[in-house]
C-alpha cells in the first residue's frame, strides 16, 4: 500500500500539499520547510514506512518511522501550521495533517492564516482505508 505526499508552496503559514491513496485525494498541512529542524521544520522528501501508533495525545494513529534526524512524527488532525517565530500559529511540530479542503482560519491577532480545513474527516478516511496495515508514504517536493 502506498501513499504519495505531493507538496506545492512551502511559506511562513505552512506546508499544503495533496494526498494520494487508493483513488482518493485529500490535502495536507505541515510546518514550513525549515532545514529539518526539529519542532519547526516539515520532514525531508523521501520514502518512509508508516504504521499504526497509540500516541497518548491523539489516539491511535499512524507513526512515520524512520525520518532523519527526528522523532514522534505522526499523522493526525490539525487545522494550522504556520512559522510562530514569524507570528503565527501551529498545532504541528513536524506532524502531517491531512485536511478535505484548504481555506483561511482568523487567528487571536486578527490575521487570516492558510489552514487545512476538515481534518478529522479527512483524517478518518485516510484510517479506514489503511485499516491498520502499514503502508509506505512518498512524500514528493
Amino acid at each position: 500500500m502506498i501513499v504519495t505526499l505531493k507538496r506545492g508552496n512551502s511559506t511562513d503559514q505552512g506546508t499544503f500539499g495533496r494526498l494520494y491513496f487508493g483513488g482518493n485525494v485529500l490535502y495536507t498541512v505541515e510546518l514550513p520547510w525549515r532545514d529539518n529542524a526539529r519542532r519547526v521544520s516539515c520532514i525531508p522528501a523521501g520514502t518512509y514506512q508508516c504504521a499504526l501508533v497509540n500516541s497518548p495525545r491523539f489516539g491511535k494513529v499512524y507513526g512515520v518511522q524512520n525520518v532523519p534526524g527526528r522523532s514522534h512524527i505522526l499523522i493526525h488532525a490539525a487545522n494550522l501550521a504556520g512559522d510562530v517565530n514569524n507570528g503565527w500559529i501551529t498545532q504541528l511540530h513536524g506532524c502531517i495533517a491531512p485536511a478535505e479542503r484548504l481555506g483561511a482560519i482568523k487567528i487571536p491577532s486578527g490575521k487570516m492564516q492558510a489552514a487545512g480545513l476538515v481534518s478529522r474527516p479527512a483524517l478518518r478516511k485516510l484510517m479506514n482505508w489503511a485499516g491498520g496495515s502499514p503502508f509506505t508514504l512518498e512524500v514528493i517536493c
